[in-house]
């Protein structure tokens, strides 16, 4: 088992995933497609309502042999399950699930990722839940870097979709108001934006495994059916983005992408009201369904899901912004930062009391790093061994900018940086890896100071 500070060291270190998408990846997808629906015909169920058309995407957009870091990629996950209602973690500081694959995954610049033999413990103990979650942070990874291309002079963040959508949704039994009713959803939107600009969102449908190629093709038809369950503006012209990654055992990390094209996903201004993404965050009460085109003059009953019309785009965008706001005053520990950006039915009150012990994490400490000052929340854990501090935070004058409701000039900040902040390399000042990203976020790790390694024989935790 690797010491302590060559872990640390080597979670800066680049290595390699294989992305996988061509016309050969359509074909396997629709090939799951038709199968799935013969089986739900053949048991006497509805075929699901899908994207009408999958593409490949470009490698310029997304390199075939796509370059990676470890600790960027658990800095992506842990971002993007801030504010997810998921596992014992509940309340704040359910990022710190990231931290247990911190030596799941081996590999290096002239190879490529794959688990470990702690990785494949993990999987043999938890196979489905980390498939899963390293399947977010390696699709969102992906994502980000693809629309960063696709739209060199716009800002990209990622949002918790299910979050997003409980503004306006009621999506479960314990959310108030007219269900939804269909468990279909994508998991995360990428909101494409520019300060004083309409938005351009794009869902987001993520999955992993253990298996193989055939698997990733199952699962890229049922992200198929997730992400057409959110429609922004016009029937069928959303864009959406579909993730598969593939963690075999005894294999390399390999991505299987698609995307669905589409004119739609803009929140185009209107002439309902100007967005004021400075206001408190509203919740609305839209009526479930999509609405299909008229057939003449007909007008179809809607289909099960979630339609953004126009009358909503201001709304949509605010809640967007309050809710991406949200998520990183979560990933800083500080609950009632992260409240005052969240409605009721989107869980505000989860921030605001002490539900579980592991929502006693308290936004109160600062770490310069890289020559800023962060501000956050740290938690200790033991790694071979030793203890491990992370701390997880925000640059500290955008921690003021949001935890006072100034949601438009930390989005004018951050844009104006977007292209410098990014960072990730081995602090040496700190001791361990330091990832910052675009949003002023950052994600740290280092051997608990004042500790003798060599005399540490205690177990893992």
């Amino acid at each position: 088992m690797k010491p302590t500070e060559e872990v640390l060291e080597y979670l800066t270190h680049s290595s390699n995933v294989a992305v996988h998408s061509g016309d050969a990846l359509v074909g396997k997808a629709e090939a799951a497609v038709a199968a799935d629906d013969k089986k739900r015909k053949e048991n006497d169920d509805e075929p699901l309502r899908r994207k009408p058309r999958l593409v490949p995407i470009q490698r310029a957009e997304l390199p075939r042999q796509f370059e990676v870091t470890v600790w960027d990629v658990l800095h992506t996950l842990g971002r993007a399950t801030a504010l997810s209602w998921r596992g014992a973690g509940r309340g704040l500081a359910e990022h710190w699930g990231a931290l247990k694959y911190t030596q799941a995954l081996a590999g290096g610049s002239d190879s490529f990722l794959g688990l470990t033999d702690e990785g494949r413990h993990i999987a043999d103990h938890y196979k489905s839940l980390q498939s899963g979650e390293l399947g977010i942070g390696f699709a969102l990874t992906l994502a980000e870097h693809l629309l960063s291309r696709r739209f060199p002079d716009h800002s990209v963040t990622i949002v918790p979709a299910d979050t997003a959508l409980r503004a306006g949704w009621a999506l479960t039994s314990r959310d108030k108001g007219e269900k939804v009713r269909y468990r279909y959803r994508p998991q995360y939107f990428a909101e494409v934006w520019r300060p004083g600009e309409p938005s351009l969102v794009i869902p987001v449908a993520c999955k992993g495994n253990h298996s193989n190629a055939a698997t990733s093709a199952d699962q890229l038809a049922s992200a198929s059916a997730h992400a057409e369950a959110v429609h922004i503006g016009a029937w069928n012209e959303t864009p959406s983005l579909l993730f598969s990654t593939e963690l075999p055992t005894d294999g390399t990390v390999t991505v299987h992408a698609l995307q669905a094209p589409g004119r739609g996903g803009r929140l185009s201004a209107t002439r309902v009201r100007k967005v004021n993404l400075d206001a408190m965050p509203a919740e609305e009460n839209v009526m479930p369904g999509i609405q299909p085109p008229d057939e003449g003059l007909v007008s179809p009953e809607p289909v099960p899901g979630c339609h953004v019309t126009p009358t909503y785009y201001p709304w949509f965008q605010e809640t967007l912004a309050h809710t991406t706001a949200a998520g990183l005053m979560a990933f800083t520990g500080s609950g009632k930062a992260t409240a005052r950006h969240l409605t009721e039915r989107q869980g505000n009150k989860r921030f605001t009391g002490f539900e579980h012990a592991a929502s006693t994490s308290v936004q109160d400490i600062t770490h310069e790093l890289l020559g800023t000052e962060f501000a956050g929340t740290d938690h200790v854990f033991r790694l071979n061994g030793p203890r491990v501090e992370a701390f997880s935070g925000v640059d500290k004058s955008l921690f003021g900018l949001l935890a006072d409701g100034h949601v438009e000039e930390y989005r004018a900040a951050v844009h104006a940086a977007r292209h410098h902040r990014p960072q990730l390399t081995f602090d040496e000042d700190w001791g361990g890896p330091v990832s910052v990203h675009a949003d002023g976020s950052v994600f740290a790790l280092r051997l608990l100071p004042g500790q003798d390694q060599a005399s540490c024989e205690c177990s893992d935790g």
